[in-house]
């Protein structure tokens, strides 16, 4: 990895989209820039996204590759507690997911994080 690297939040240098189905969750990570993609990919692990949702009971999660966008989709299986249908949750569709998992920590070269 470049030495002019940083630790900043995953939304400083990518944004996210969800989609919900039952209880399951998707959840795209786009980085806004391209020299982002593989530093997101080393650190953005199906495990460590299955523990950051631990506290939401998440299951399997899939990571699919798209390189060419570059993005990747997370698939979480369990993580909206029933679905919006069987929950009490005030976002049983599983639309703010995106935001926290882009609270997450990534490392990557100060050129990929944008300001604002």
């Amino acid at each position: 990895m470049m030495s002019n690297t940083v630790t900043t939040k995953l939304h400083a240098v990518a944004h996210g989209r969800t989609g919900d189905k039952g209880n399951r969750v998707n959840i795209s990570v786009i980085p806004y820039h391209d020299e982002a993609w593989p530093y997101l990919l080393d650190q953005l692990t199906p495990a460590r996204i299955q523990a950051h949702f631990a506290h939401k009971g998440a299951g399997e999660v899939t990571r699919y590759e798209l390189p060419n966008l570059p993005a990747m989709n997370f698939v979480i299986d369990d993580v909206l507690q029933g679905g919006v249908n069987a929950s009490l949750n005030l976002d049983g569709h599983g639309k703010s997911l995106a935001f926290h998992l882009l609270d997450l920590e990534v490392t990557v070269p100060a050129s990929c994080v944008v300001s604002g």
